[in-house]
């Protein structure tokens, strides 16, 4: 048994042409072919691969063999391969990224990334995404030492020489315990009664901020370096501490956390900017994922809201 051949792009694109159409006349139109050439072309690939690909006997329209059938999945990859081949090709020429390597910070609301990020996907198909999602001064640091071209950071990349940055809105942190936590049980919450109790507080993975402490009121803490261990803990009553409010609105309303009306760390706003080197300059795609982030963070309310973390 002979070795089926390798079919042209060509000749791919006339099967499918055929298939999506109905008809070997449709296919020459959507192509602008005559159907002879139409024709010839479909003879050639099933020469090519030993396969009979339409059933013409018999019918008025081309009706796919079972081999047809088989072979039309495989078709219709490589055609679009070939396509997104073609696509990345032509935004490279025009200066297009393949690739965009983003750090956001992870006290942004998620529902916001994402939103942010399925927008992307959409409008740049073919500039693929590297995401990394750190805490504090590990996003300011990635951009730093190249890691990612553009980051989303808290506002501890104000200032930093080698970056450029813009406003990029906020989120409101507030205390929150277990209801079983004694801060919870408290009616009212004295000044410095947080001081005694244990504070689980995220620490940054870099070295960025090595040695230095942000929002830290008591003498007892537990340092973690993911937000979702703190929620997990929290929720445990092992200690309190500030969360972003998006990410616990749901266990306020379930009452699984309450928040402490700590007369002297009510919490605060923690803003947020986009960062870039200064001698790296972020390309087409980066710079739209700046914007959408700009954009979207207009809206943050600032009115009324608590003063900076």
């Amino acid at each position: 048994m002979s070795e089926p051949g390798t079919p042209s792009l060509d000749q791919l694109r006339i099967f499918l042409a055929i298939v999506d159409e109905g008809s070997f006349a449709g296919a020459g139109r959507r192509l602008n072919r005559a159907v002879s050439v139409i024709s010839y072309g479909i003879a050639n690939l099933e020469a090519q691969l030993g396969l009979v690909l339409f059933e013409r006997e018999g019918t008025r329209k081309p009706r796919l063999t079972e081999a047809g059938r088989a072979v039309l999945t495989e078709a219709r990859g490589l055609a679009e391969g070939m396509d997104a081949l073609r696509a990345k090709a032509r935004g490279l020429l025009h200066g297009l990224e393949a690739e965009v390597s983003l750090s956001v910070d992870v006290m942004l609301p998620p529902e916001r990334l994402g939103r942010v990020l399925r927008a992307f996907a959409r409008e740049y198909p073919t500039v693929s995404l590297r995401l990394h999602v750190e805490a504090l001064g590990a996003v300011t640091a990635m951009v730093l030492e190249r890691a990612a071209v553009i980051g989303l950071s808290g506002p501890l990349a104000i200032g930093v020489p080698a970056i450029d940055s813009c406003a990029a809105g906020s989120v409101r942190m507030v205390p929150v315990a277990a209801p079983d936590h004694p801060l919870a049980r408290m009616d009212t919450i004295p000044s410095g009664a947080a001081r005694g109790h244990t504070q689980l507080v995220l620490t940054d993975r870099s070295s960025f901020t090595e040695g230095r402490t942000f929002s830290v009121i008591s003498h007892r803490t537990w340092r973690l370096a993911d937000l979702g261990s703190k929620h997990a803990l929290l929720r445990e009553g092992i200690g309190w501490g500030n969360m972003p409010l998006p990410m616990i609105e749901p266990d306020l309303a379930a009452g699984t956390l309450l928040r402490l009306a700590l007369p002297d760390h009510p919490g605060g706003t923690y803003r947020f900017c986009g960062i870039w080197r200064r001698d790296a300059l972020p390309g087409p795609a980066a710079r739209w994922l700046l914007d959408q982030f700009v954009a979207e963070g207009g809206g943050d309310a600032t009115q009324d809201a608590p003063g900076d973390l």
